[in-house]
């Protein structure tokens, strides 16, 4: 991160753990998390808010850390999906997902689990529609969309 004229320390709680990262104000959440904290489980691929791979949870709402400031999530929780797992045990979405063979190349995965998760927070028994719309930000390019869909239902069932 940049450290010249400019850069400023913003305080973040990122996965339950407190940091303070220095970088530039223009620098995103998901360049903060990659490239600073070592969080790569977040993808990179389209970096202009159109494919939900990058999708983190800001104070429990489902973002694209692409399009959003990491200085704009000062003081913030910040959660990524290496953060949902607990006491070694895979988190009911994550468990879902492999169960119901919700993923092919794997890389849309993070964003589409973290959205079912913020989804889970406010609706623990969400219909099949319920998930198409919380995952509709989210493109996966392999079309698994009918298993990822039953994966955030059974995963309602879990909790």
């Amino acid at each position: 991160m940049p450290r010249g004229p400019g850069a400023a320390d913003v305080a973040l709680l990122v996965n339950g753990q407190a940091v303070t990262v220095r970088g530039a104000p223009r620098r995103t959440l998901l360049d903060t998390l990659r490239e600073t904290l070592g969080l790569t489980g977040t993808k990179k691929v389209c970096d202009e808010g159109t494919c939900g791979a990058c999708t983190v949870l800001v104070d429990g709402r489902p973002v694209y850390s692409c399009m959003t400031f990491a200085v704009a999530c000062e003081g913030m929780a910040i959660e990524t999906i290496e953060g949902i797992a607990k006491d070694g045990e895979l988190h009911p979405v994550q468990r879902a997902f492999i169960d119901a063979d919700a993923f092919q190349c794997g890389f849309c995965t993070p964003g589409q689990i973290m959205s079912i998760v913020a989804l889970l927070r406010d609706n623990a028994s969400p219909t099949e529609d319920d998930v198409r719309r919380a995952v509709a930000g989210n493109l996966c390019r392999c079309g698994a969309y009918p298993n990822i869909v039953r994966a955030g239902v059974s995963a309602g069932r879990r909790k």
